[in-house]
């Protein structure tokens, strides 16, 4: 048996979810391509798509957009939960905390196994609107809590993307900014079986509650080699400083063969399609405010033309995190809520992977290449 670290190319699920060809870089929910989905859908339509496999219509849209809405609030006891948590503590910690406790507050574990085989059909659409509701809350709550402010309600006059931002800003969302965002939750929200979705089929497996499930995904999500990268990348462009010193600075990184932050994916030999899309709201922003934009854009700019020279012949492009970090930079958004935005947004995903996990349910148990002792016998502790 030949042990494949990290289970590189080893098939470990079956999914009509999402499909990605690292070779031509495309991405698609569905069948959708995610270029289509960015420029043309909202994130409450295409949760939908990845929750239910298909364009709503626009009845289901109506109906799901107001679920939705009427679900945004959560109990004054997890606001609670928050007030007693570290000042400093990391919001994706936070973020963690509350979602594991949703499930006391809206019970239900035992329809997870209805007629002793499936989950409760109504308990699963009722769990996945609540806790898709609740992200955003749950991340915009603790963005006030920490500063020992009261959070901000949310609106139910505005679409997700509008209403996360109010919550964050207190202000009425700019309608640029708002669609911006509106399309990163889109790229975001789904990429096949990486580590944190990996993370949430197999908690599922088990028949845990979901909320449980959205919780082991987030604390997946927050190690810097999957969703923390793009706090990092604003990090290393600062490093940088300027255009003028992108040559010496990246001559020395390639030089000790040290990580380019935003760099690189396993799966994508060419720049990852949503990476290209990111810049490219990048350039709207900057038209809509009249050429103004961080110094740190023209530096990203300037590193990806660089870095080309030396890494495209490897495969290694810009990838989701290059760009991602410098435009909720840009909506205002703190450096260490980036990551917890991301799992606002794959919260979709998470959700719609855990529901075609228990629809054809069993617990995963792989094995194991064993490199340990052979049997032997235990010494009494005085013969050691």
């Amino acid at each position: 048996m030949d042990f494949v670290p990290g289970l590189q190319g080893v098939p470990a699920a079956q999914s009509a979810i999402s499909y990605l060809d690292g070779q031509a870089g495309l991405l698609t929910y569905r069948g959708y391509r995610i270029v289509d989905l960015a420029r043309q859908s909202t994130f409450e339509e295409t949760a939908w798509v990845l929750i239910h496999g298909d364009l709503p219509t626009a009845l289901e849209l109506a109906e799901f957009d107001a679920d939705l809405r009427r679900n945004r609030r959560v109990k004054y006891n997890v606001r609670d939960i928050m007030k007693f948590l570290p000042i400093d503590g990391h919001p994706m910690e936070a973020l963690q905390t509350c979602v594991a406790s949703l499930g006391m507050f809206y019970p239900g574990q035992e329809r997870m196994t209805a007629n002793g085989v499936n989950a409760d059909s109504e308990f699963v659409e009722q769990m996945i609107v609540k806790i898709l509701s609740s992200m955003s809350t749950l991340v915009a709550m603790w963005e006030h809590i920490r500063k020992g402010d009261d959070p901000v309600a949310p609106r139910a006059d505005l679409s997700y993307a509008e209403n996360f931002l109010y919550m964050m800003t207190e202000r009425e969302p700019d309608p640029i900014e708002a669609r911006i965002m509106d399309a990163c939750l889109i790229l975001h929200a789904e990429h096949t079986l990486n580590a944190s979705t990996f993370a949430s089929l197999v908690c599922g497996s088990t028949l845990a509650p979901p909320n449980l499930v959205v919780a082991s995904a987030i604390g997946t999500l927050a190690g810097p080699l999957h969703g923390g990268a793009n706090q990092r990348v604003l990090a290393m462009l600062d490093e940088i400083g300027s255009v003028e010193n992108v040559t010496p600075w990246l001559e020395q990184k390639l030089a000790n063969k040290e990580v380019i932050w935003g760099f690189g994916h396993r799966e994508y030999k060419v720049k990852d399609p949503r990476a290209d899309i990111l810049q490219g709201l990048l350039e709207q922003l900057r038209e809509h405010r009249g050429g103004q934009l961080s110094p740190l854009y023209e530096i990203a700019r300037e590193l990806e033309t660089q870095a080309a020279e030396h890494l495209a012949g490897k495969g290694v492009y810009p990838n989701v995190d290059f760009y991602s970090g410098l435009l909720y930079a840009e909506l205002g958004i703190p450096r260490d809520q980036f990551t917890p935005i991301f799992a606002i947004s794959r919260t979709a995903g998470w959700l719609a992977h855990w529901k075609e996990q228990i629809a054809n349910n069993r617990i995963y148990r792989p094995t194991q290449v064993y490199v340990g002792e052979s049997p032997r016998d235990y010494r009494p502790i005085g013969a050691r």
